[in-house]
């Protein structure tokens, strides 16, 4: 997250909100933000939303997940916002909007449906 330029902006339990200020670095070929880092950033956000539902050393990863893009980003800040909409055992399911924030305008820009996995500890290294 560090390298797109993204920042943790809320938490709370089983929510979280990530905000990517636009960078022409991460635009695609037509100025648009590119939808690599538009979903990166909204994967975290449901990830770290299933995370704060787990118990202390337990990690999560990205198992599947259903994006729709819904119009294009062009400047501005994206607020990925993610939130559980089930956690279990091992899988929680998570849903997540981002909006393009412009002034005091916002644009729903993609929304996402998405399962993560607990895992204990750290993960294997490569």
């Amino acid at each position: 997250m560090t390298q797109l330029g993204a920042r943790l902006a809320a938490i709370a339990p089983g929510a979280v909100e990530i905000e990517l200020p636009f960078a022409e670095a991460l635009a695609q070929q037509d100025g648009y933000l590119h939808a690599g880092a538009l979903l990166a950033v909204l994967d975290s956000a449901c990830g770290y939303a299933a995370m704060t539902l787990t118990p202390g050393g337990t990690g999560v990863l990205t198992v599947e997940l259903k994006a729709n893009l819904l119009a294009p980003a062009r400047s501005g800040t994206i607020k990925a916002r993610g939130e559980v909409l089930k956690a279990g055992r091992t899988l929680t399911v998570c849903h997540g909007d981002a909006v393009e924030v412009v002034g005091d305008k916002e644009v729903h820009v993609a929304t996402m449906l998405a399962t993560m996995i607990a895992r204990d500890g750290d993960p294997a290294p490569p």
